[in-house]
């Protein structure tokens, strides 16, 4: 399996698609467009596709992984997810709940479920995005959190593809 994200000139995920992003293209002040990307080369099998982006350098700053982005159940046969599908999706897929939704960051603003997008206090950090290749469609409603995806996939995956997403501060 294969994945293409575009990078900037600087070899960082665009800052249109950060927290450099315009007034225009947050919510509730975060950056909420998603990123297009492509994958190709799919293992024999695959129905649908899942994806998980998370920020490992999170950790230091605010104790935990911070989940980005959460989708599932989109048909194999959309290998080109175009930008801003998230927030506008131009196919089917089930979205689940990212990091904004913790019930332990009182206060926390943007979108509870779906793509929140990059936000570096300081210098660079590497997100990472996973793509999965999953040989059925799994039974998630919009929403879902990130354990109940991964109950759900576990013997279902054909592939998975780490993705390193750097964003600059």
């Amino acid at each position: 399996m294969k994945v293409k994200v575009e990078f900037n000139d600087q070899g960082y995920l665009p800052d249109k698609y950060t927290k450099h992003t315009s007034a225009s293209l947050r919510v509730d002040g975060k950056p909420a467009v998603s990123f297009p990307f492509e994958v190709d080369d799919l293992p024999k099998g695959t129905k649908t596709l899942a994806l998980y982006m998370k920020d490992f350098d999170s950790v230091p700053v605010c104790g935990f992984v911070w989940i980005h982005w959460l989708a599932a159940n989109i048909d194999a046969s959309h290998t080109s997810i175009p930008e801003n599908m998230s927030l506008k999706p131009q196919f089917d897929l089930v979205q689940g709940r990212n990091s904004n939704a913790s019930k332990f960051l009182s206060g926390e603003t943007g979108p509870k479920i779906g793509y929140t997008g990059p936000q570096p206090p300081v210098g660079v950090h590497d997100y990472t995005l996973t793509v999965y290749a999953l040989d059925t469609k799994l039974d998630l409603s919009e929403g879902y959190w990130l354990n109940e995806f991964l109950k759900k996939a576990d013997n279902h995956i054909l592939e998975k593809l780490d993705i390193n997403l750097p964003v600059h501060s």
